[in-house]
């Protein structure tokens, strides 16, 4: 459960984040391939190369739906309905694999932000990202 403190915590990191959607969730996606390289078996399609024009163009998508889930903390399962049941039903991605992405933005994050990646913060934001995958999880239930 979110707090009051939370929630402004986060909105702060997105309104601050908000100029780097696509260099933050480009990241995170590289990261992810890197150190969880089962992962790409969900892309095959993409061309997996270092700022490539997918991988830059699916970070941005990631992180502007995450940027719009900051903005509806206490609607997430609506505004990340139609990306849930994207994933479900059509890609058919192993829930495992938000938890893994969720930790490479963390670590995205950390690296920009620096000494304004508090302890709070990072507490905040592990909550935040923990309520994004599980409502995306929902609909494998």
């Amino acid at each position: 459960m979110l707090t009051a403190d939370d929630k402004k915590l986060i909105q702060q990191v997105c309104e601050r984040s908000s100029g780097h959607l696509e260099q933050f969730g480009t990241e995170a996606l590289e990261r992810m391939f890197m150190t969880y390289p089962q992962t790409k078996t969900y892309f095959p399609h993409f061309d997996l190369q270092h700022g490539s024009d997918q991988i830059r163009s699916h970070g941005k998508k990631v992180a502007t739906a995450l940027a719009n889930a900051a903005k509806n903390l206490d609607n997430l399962s609506q505004a990340l309905s139609e990306l849930s049941n994207l994933h479900a039903y059509s890609l058919r991605v192993d829930p495992v694999n938000f938890k893994l992405l969720s930790q490479c933005f963390q670590v995205v994050l950390a690296v920009h932000l620096g000494k304004d990646y508090t302890p709070e913060v990072h507490a905040a934001f592990d909550k935040f990202l923990s309520a994004v995958a599980s409502v995306l999880a929902e609909k494998y239930r």
